[in-house]
């Protein structure tokens, strides 16, 4: 079993960055993680909103960049799934299908996975015109007509958000009003370019090279209509990444990490940054300032400060 200082569990900008710099702090410290380096983000076509791209950036160069420069301070990376989180003394005990890692310390950014409509074309269509973040994806639709999918606060903040580019959006949502706060409906119900499509979900998307059409089906009268969007956007909620740590950290009723501003969870050692902590952002900026904050104080930790 080989044993580092730090382990970090994801990839994505908040995992990422804490490995940066708890390495560049001189700890030796080992990043899990089970896909691509970048998390989420890798999704994401353009980037416009991240700090020193003023030309935007796509989500896979990001991350690849994130990725070398942490290696470049000397963090080292595995491939691996965790499935699971132990206390050992001192120490904590990361168990993954590659082996298991003892650290003194363990900051957790497995990230959340955005909670899909589970249609047969979903998958295929991700990219070419479905969408999960219109704070990424928005500008791309320009002009055209879009559709956001759900009826709380992230999909209507997206209707919002969408509306700075696309010609119209649709608000498709299976009841008959709105679960968003009420400033924010209150805006959304006075932006012209808003649409609200009530008591209805999408039960097939169309298109061969890219999104064409939603078929969408009236909730109440089973009807089924055709509605002709450049782009959907996704907005039923997330997923956390947090069924390995459900034995070893308090999860709140969502699946998320409860920290404070040190981003401290209840056990000592132990610190959640970016998706998968309580009340994210979930926006790379953040994340990065997660994983920093973390690293920070996961090193003053180990030395006793």
């Amino acid at each position: 079993m080989k044993e580092y200082e730090a382990v970090v569990i994801g990839g994505g900008p908040a995992g990422l960055t804490a490995g940066l710099y708890l390495s560049r702090y001189g700890l030796n410290t080992l990043l899990v993680e089970r896909g691509l380096p970048g998390g989420q983000i890798v999704n994401a076509g353009r980037v416009e909103n991240y700090p020193g791209f003023p030309n935007g950036i796509s989500g896979m160069d990001l991350g690849q960049l994130m990725q070398e420069q942490a290696a470049k301070f000397g963090l080292n990376f595995t491939t691996a799934e965790v499935s699971g989180l132990k206390r050992e003394g001192n120490l904590f005990k990361t168990v993954t299908d590659d082996g298991d890692f003892l650290s003194g310390v363990v900051v957790i950014a497995s990230g959340s996975n955005y909670r899909k409509m589970g249609l047969k074309d979903e998958d295929r269509l991700t990219g070419r015109g479905v969408s999960y973040c219109a704070t990424c994806d928005g500008f791309l639709f320009r002009d055209k007509d879009v559709a956001v999918v759900g009826g709380g606060d992230t999909a209507v903040s997206d209707s919002l958000e969408l509306s700075q580019h696309a010609r119209r959006v649709y608000v498709i949502h299976r009841r008959d009003q709105l679960r968003a706060s009420h400033a924010v409906q209150r805006a959304a119900m006075a932006n012209a370019k808003i649409e609200f499509i009530w008591n209805s979900i999408v039960v097939q998307l169309e298109g061969a090279e890219k999104l064409n059409n939603l078929v969408l089906k009236d909730v109440k009268t089973g009807v089924t209509s055709k509605l002709e969007v450049s782009g959907a956007f996704v907005a039923i909620g997330l997923i956390p990444n947090s069924d390995p740590f459900r034995e070893i950290v308090e999860l709140d009723e969502a699946g998320n990490i409860a920290t404070d501003e040190l981003m401290r969870t209840s056990i000592a050692g132990l610190y959640a940054v970016g998706d998968i902590r309580r009340n994210s952002a979930r926006q790379v900026a953040a994340a990065v300032g997660d994983g920093a904050v973390a690293a920070k104080s996961a090193f003053g930790y180990l030395k006793g400060g």
